[in-house]
């Protein structure tokens, strides 16, 4: 049930990173789609003890930078953005799990 959840949320995830990078999804909109996710993920995720997936732990690493760094720093700064490209590319297939992706459950 998470990894069905993993898969769906992060290919959203993707579309939205992507656009807000491209300048056509406001930062708000960003953030709207982390809050909406975290709601659901509260909701199916009570009592679950699964072991993390590679992909499950990037998804959240990406939710977290989503939300600890502010619209100016996801912008501008260019270690973060190719970090997160990186998680990107990842979640879409491409390569391997990034070092220091550390996300875990909320």
């Amino acid at each position: 049930m998470a990894d069905k959840f993993i898969e769906q949320k992060s290919q959203q995830l993707v579309f939205y990173i992507s656009r807000y990078f491209r300048g056509r999804l406001p930062h708000s909109e960003l953030h709207l789609f982390v809050w909406d996710t975290l709601e659901e993920w509260a909701q199916l995720s009570s009592g679950l003890q699964l072991p993390y997936s590679p992909r499950e732990r990037v998804f959240w690493h990406l939710i977290h930078q989503l939300e600890f760094w502010p619209d100016s720093t996801l912008r501008e700064d260019k270690l973060l953005r190719r970090n997160i490209q990186d998680c990107i590319c990842y979640l879409k297939g491409h390569g391997v799990v990034p070092p220091n992706c550390v996300g875990v459950r909320p």
